[in-house]
């Protein structure tokens, strides 16, 4: 049985944290150009605003969501914490304090990764160009979770690691429904046909159009899309999915590393089980009422990561979250 040092361990959670991020952002912003069009050609990109929580403080450097300014703020703005530059140098800030611990093979891909995305420009986020640039990323997240997953040491680190992409990635795709949810609220029309189009631009948001249609041959509706990003276990970015890959960790730090602070983790994620019923979410979904368990998840997430924080990490007991360090 190795021994973990506490700031590698939380240095580990949130490289694989900010790396997941990335490449969600990414996936939205690629999507959001190819299928967020309305009628008179116009993009909503305040979507993306809102699934980061970002609204506000968009608007006070910026204006008006503009394409082009949604895609500087979330591409290139190093003053922004959500950015993918911002995401990039983040993760390739933990890995040089993992520098001991991790592979050559990850730091140099990380690095290399983080050295493509500084040279970035505002020519890059021309039209014709984005998709490119968001392949990009997507490609250099992906060679990251490989070599992570082909080359990484399984001990505590590794737990640690996917702990952090399993909350991260539950978190992303209640904030990706969420918005698409707010937006959809919104909307005039009752087109069937530009309804299947909304729905099936989110699955793609979320990597899941392929496999929604082999749980659904037939049919592209709310309720149908809510229920398999929240509930169905067999889809890798639903949030039931990353639930039981956190139980799992969180069993797996416990019994095979004997970490006993695991329990009070372990205790909260049970409460958070039933949130993700299906017949619980089927009536949620008819009391319309989406938009608040969204928020008890993405809460309950939160405080998961508070809970790890103080068992392992050596957060103190009176703050009950924490921006996630960069440098640790």
């Amino acid at each position: 049985m190795t021994r973990l040092l506490a700031r590698y361990a939380e240095c580990i959670f949130w490289m694989g944290r900010y790396v997941e991020r990335a490449e969600n952002l990414a996936r939205i912003l690629d999507v959001q150009e190819t299928f967020s069009r309305d009628s008179r050609g116009a993009h909503d990109w305040g979507t993306v605003l809102d699934i980061n929580a970002d609204r506000a403080r968009f608007g006070e450097r910026y204006g008006a969501p503009t394409a082009q300014a949604v895609l500087r703020y979330y591409v290139l703005d190093r003053e922004n914490p959500n950015s993918l530059v911002s995401d990039i140098w983040g993760a390739r800030e933990n890995a040089r304090t993992l520098r001991p611990l991790i592979t050559t093979e990850m730091w140099v891909q990380l690095n290399v990764f983080y050295n493509r995305v500084l040279r970035l420009g505002v020519n890059d986020l021309a039209e014709e160009r984005l998709s490119r640039l968001c392949s990009q990323i997507k490609d250099g997240c992906d060679a990251h979770f490989g070599i992570t997953a082909g080359t990484l040491y399984r001990d505590e680190a590794w737990t640690f690691y996917e702990l952090g992409r399993s909350i991260e990635c539950a978190d992303q795709t209640t904030r990706l429904l969420d918005a698409k949810l707010i937006a959809a609220a919104k909307r005039q029309d009752d087109d069937v046909v530009a309804d299947a189009s909304y729905w099936t631009a989110l699955l793609r948001s979320a990597a899941g159009y392929q496999a929604f249609r082999r749980r659904h041959p037939r049919g592209v509706t709310q309720e149908k899309v809510t229920l398999f990003m929240l509930c169905d276990p067999s889809f890798p970015r639903s949030v039931a999915h990353h639930l039981s890959s956190i139980e799992e960790h969180l069993h797996l730090l416990r019994r095979q590393y004997g970490l006993k602070a695991a329990n009070r983790a372990i205790e909260h994620l049970d409460g958070m089980f039933d949130d993700v019923d299906p017949m619980k979410v089927s009536k949620i979904i008819a009391s319309g009422t989406v938009h608040q368990l969204d928020d008890f998840i993405q809460r309950s997430l939160i405080e998961l990561t508070a809970i790890l924080g103080r068992s392992f990490f050596g957060w103190p007991v009176e703050d009950p979250s924490r921006e996630p360090a960069q440098a640790a």
